[in-house]
C-alpha cells in the first residue's frame, strides 16, 4: 500500500474548490491525514528548493504565503501514479489542473511524483502518529 502527499494551494481554499477537488482525488485512494498548513518562508525554501532563484520563483512565493494550505496524505494501490494522473497538466481538460488552474504556477495543487518525494513530503508535513492507516 503507498500513501503520496497532497496540498490543495491557497488559490483552491479561497476559490472553495476543495471539496470537488478531493471527492476527485478520492477516486484514487483514501484519505489516512489531513491538516491546514500555514506555509513560512523556511518551508518553502526547503519544499520547493528545486525553484528557488527561478524567475517565477518570488511570485510563486507570495502566492504560497497568501493563505493556508490543505495538506492530505492519501493511501491506495498506487496511489502517487494515479493521483498523479488525475492533478494532469493545464492542457488537459479532464484533470484537476485542466479545470481548476489558472496558470502554470497557480494551479491549485501540489503532488508527490515519486515514492521517494512522497516520503520526504509526509515527514515534512506530517508526523508519523497523525497518519491513521486505512487498509
Amino acid at each position: 500500500m503507498q500513501q503520496t502527499l497532497v496540498l490543495l494551494r491557497p488559490d483552491a481554499i479561497q476559490r472553495r474548490i476543495c471539496g470537488e477537488i478531493i471527492a476527485d482525488l478520492e477516486k484514487e485512494g483514501r484519505i489516512c491525514a489531513a491538516k491546514y498548513i500555514q506555509m513560512t518562508r523556511e518551508l518553502m525554501h526547503e519544499h520547493y528548493a528545486h525553484i528557488v532563484g527561478k524567475p517565477f520563483y518570488d511570485e510563486f512565493e507570495t502566492y504560497m504565503l497568501s493563505g493556508p494550505c490543505l495538506a492530505l496524505v492519501f493511501e491506495g494501490e498506487d496511489v502517487i501514479a494515479a493521483i498523479r494522473r488525475r492533478i494532469g497538466s493545464l492542457d488537459e481538460p479532464d484533470t484537476i489542473r485542466g479545470r481548476f488552474a489558472r496558470s502554470l504556477s497557480f494551479n491549485v495543487i501540489h503532488g508527490s511524483d515519486s515514492f521517494e518525494s512522497a516520503e520526504q513530503e509526509m515527514k515534512r508535513f506530517f508526523e508519523e502518529k497523525e497518519l491513521v492507516h486505512c487498509a
